[in-house]
């Protein structure tokens, strides 16, 4: 297996875990340069699970013994090694969680093959924030959502807090982005989805309800983090849901709410 001692953080070789630590940088170049980093040798090891292909490893020496199946099942891929204080030259952090991976994309899935089949869609109209994207995928992959679907302006699923946070679970549940968010929502509709938006209004029906009509193809909506579903959104949905709650307390964080919503309107 090809290791590769580092003797410069300037190595050109290691250009892919340039500045990891730079959210807004790696959200606009990783999807260009086709690739995304796995994080953690638990999350490369799902990421190569899912049928993923490497195109480095990059990890400090006291980590080879436990990858050593992993970079013999991959001879043709470089394993970079470096020292600790290298390796966070380089990345801009401290690597404490075993090993990266520089993985390729895999290619985008379109929208109806996504759905094909489907009974239970989780629709994210603008989430942005990296934990709780991660938290959402995690809370589908455990509670049977088939399916997950991001709208043009939502956070990047394959950004690596994400997929940290989501032990992988992004790698697990079908997904695709919305290129137009409006007509994503009209293809859902016209393959029989009903869509639910999870929103405080006036019309809100409470959650166990909904749930007691056993819906045959749901299509749940959660919007972005204090704002909710924006107006536009909720006037083309089908009905509003809601948590009810006790007196004081008028919502839950996103990840928490979208746990609740999934469990209570899975698929019976």
């Amino acid at each position: 297996m090809p290791v590769i001692d580092l003797e410069s953080s300037a190595d050109p070789r290691v250009a892919d875990y340039v500045a990891l630590s730079d959210a807004a940088l790696r959200q606009r170049t990783d999807p260009g340069r086709g690739l995304y980093i796995a994080e953690s040798s638990k999350v490369l090891r799902r990421a190569l699970a899912a049928g993923h292909v490497p195109r480095s490893f990059f990890l400090a020496p006291k980590w080879l013994d436990g990858l050593s199946d992993v970079l013999a099942a991959h001879p043709d891929v470089p394993a970079f090694v470096g020292t600790p204080g290298m390796l966070e030259d380089i990345t801009g952090f401290h690597l404490h969680r075993g090993a990266l991976a520089a993985m390729n994309r895999p290619a985008p899935v379109p929208l109806a093959d996504v759905v094909a089949g489907a009974r239970r869609v989780v629709v994210l109209e603008d989430i942005v924030d990296h934990t709780n994207l991660g938290a959402i995928f995690r809370s589908a992959a455990a509670l049977g959502v088939d399916a997950v679907l991001v709208s043009p302006r939502c956070a990047d699923p394959l950004y690596r807090r994400s997929i940290r946070v989501s032990m992988g679970g992004v790698f697990q549940v079908p997904w695709a982005r919305l290129d137009d968010w409006n007509q994503g929502l009209d293809t859902l509709r016209a393959g029989g989805f009903t869509l639910a938006a999870m929103e405080l209004t006036e019309s809100a029906r409470p959650i166990d309800e909904v749930a007691g009509e056993s819906i045959e193809r749901m299509a749940l909506v959660l919007g972005t983090e204090g704002a909710g579903v924006c107006e536009e959104t909720l006037a083309a949905v089908d009905l509003a849901v809601m948590i009810p709650m006790r007196a004081g307390v008028d919502s839950l964080n996103v990840a928490a709410a979208s746990a609740v919503a999934m469990w209570e309107l899975r698929s019976r």
